[in-house]
């Protein structure tokens, strides 16, 4: 046996209301067009459920076996279509995004603040880590979205690409004799470097970089945070290697100066990281937008 689900509706209306008539208007049905679906019901189960008496109709006992059932149905259809309405209009719903510290403090948080104005009743969940980490837990349907440092080559992930950014070498005060002077690799390398642990994407970057020169760096200190690289710089225990863009408050205060190299450090791209052919939620295809 296998009834339509519109038998199923009318039936529903016919017994909530106790009138053939009043569930022909609620479902915008002609009342012989409910009659015809009630006799359908009947007929497939081969037994009569409704009373039919001069104030409408009523269950009989049957009906009210079946009718247990399908209220339960309905209540549970309707909830599922007024969070599917919830979810599309933004007014429910999560959103799931894994970065770096650096990223979410620099870049990512001024989104999520917009986003949040916008849409507050949208949970967020953030996760930080390294790229490697973020590629798992996307894989893993722990996070919605990544925002990694490019490029990343998987076939798994679709990456669109987001914005750019331009790393560079600073240094404080105790430095102070190579502001405005224009730097070889190998004048630089004599003095003591900190650099970010060996598996970010920076430090990657900047080690192909340096080996494509014929040169190796050798850091002095090794640290996992932008905040160490940054401080270490100011306190004058080496020369940091870090996104300009995140420096911008130091570079103008001249707590921090660039140093300048006499070769260029091309930018780096970050790209917004998403399953490839999977279906993603209205608040992440929102996020997405707002970013790009």
């Amino acid at each position: 046996m296998n009834n339509n689900y519109e038998l199923y509706k009318v039936f529903y209306w016919a017994a909530k209301t106790g009138s053939l008539t009043q569930a022909a208007k609620v479902l915008y049905l002609t009342q012989p067009s409910v009659s015809h679906a009630i006799k359908q019901l009947e007929d497939s189960f081969g037994m009569t459920l409704f009373y039919r008496n001069s104030k409408g109709v009523m269950l009989t006992q049957e009906g009210e076996v079946l009718y247990s059932y399908i209220e339960k149905s309905q209540i549970l259809i309707s909830l599922a279509e007024k969070q599917m309405a919830a979810l599309k209009n933004l007014d429910s719903g999560e959103l799931r995004i894994g970065g770096s510290d650096s990223l979410f403090k620099h870049y990512i948080l001024q989104y999520l603040e917009n986003f949040h104005k916008q849409h507050p009743s949208i949970r967020l969940h953030l996760n930080h880590g390294t790229t490697p980490e973020i590629i798992a837990l996307l894989k893993e349907g722990e996070i919605d979205l990544g925002v990694v440092r490019m490029p990343i080559s998987d076939p798994q992930l679709e990456v669109r690409e987001s914005f750019q950014l331009q790393d560079c070498f600073v240094a404080g005060s105790l430095y102070s004799e190579l502001q405005n002077v224009v730097l070889t690799m190998d004048m630089l390398l004599q003095y003591p470097l900190i650099l970010f642990s060996r598996n970010s994407r920076a430090r990657m970057a900047i080690t192909e970089l340096f080996q494509s020169y014929g040169h190796q760096l050798k850091p002095e200190i090794e640290v996992g945070s932008v905040d160490l690289l940054i401080e270490l710089a100011r306190k004058g225990l080496g020369i940091s290697y870090v996104t300009r863009e995140f420096v911008s408050k130091e570079l103008e205060e001249g707590t921090l100066f660039e140093i300048q190299l006499d070769v260029p450090i091309p930018p780096s791209h970050v790209g917004i990281m998403i399953m490839r052919n999977m279906p993603i939620s209205n608040a992440v295809n929102k996020f997405i937008e707002m970013v790009q």
